[in-house]
């Protein structure tokens, strides 16, 4: 009769075990919504400063558009700020993984990235990046004929972001010949 009761017990455990949602189910950290609108705007400011520096505007392309958002939700989840992936790969090798050789002799790419909480409007980041002399080198590279955003905000970002609300911003850079 013990073992009945024990074997029930343990059926009754296991049961709980798989009614019961996991732990980080309904996590806030997982409200994660892309901001287009900031990357919109980014874009077009982005191309109306380098039009004032005599450069060609930008095109988006869609696999650093890919790349970048794919950076930016990664960071928002796993709450690191890098631009290295989770996983040590470089961001080149990150952003090779989307945006191919395949057809072309040459290829290089740059990024840019930035987080704010709890948001943060395209001419501050512009501002911010300006600020810096290697972002202002990859804004205003000669190099460049392509870009893509990846701009996500976290309602509850952990880690490097303290759990708070923040906004992540990918920009990739990329030129292929």
């Amino acid at each position: 009769m013990v073992g009945r009761w024990s074997r029930l017990a343990g059926l009754a455990a296991a049961f709980i075990v798989l009614v019961v949602p996991a732990a980080n189910a309904g996590d806030p950290r997982e409200a994660l919504s892309a901001s287009s609108s900031l990357q919109r705007t980014l874009l077009q400011q982005v191309n109306a400063l380098r039009a004032r520096h005599g450069l060609p505007r930008l095109r988006p392309a869609t696999g650093l558009g890919e790349a970048a958002g794919a950076h930016s939700t990664q960071m928002a989840r796993l709450g690191y700020f890098s631009h290295d992936s989770a996983n040590g790969a470089s961001f080149s090798a990150r952003i090779a993984s989307y945006y191919r050789l395949r057809g072309y002799h040459r290829w290089a790419v740059g990024e840019n990235l930035l987080w704010a909480s709890p948001d943060i409007g395209a001419s501050r980041a512009l501002k911010l990046w300006l600020a810096s002399p290697p972002h202002r080198a990859n804004l205003l590279s000669r190099s460049w004929r392509e870009i893509g955003l990846g701009a996500i905000h976290a309602s509850n970002a952990p880690g490097v972001y303290h759990d708070a609300q923040a906004t992540i911003i990918t920009v990739d850079f990329g030129a292929r010949s």
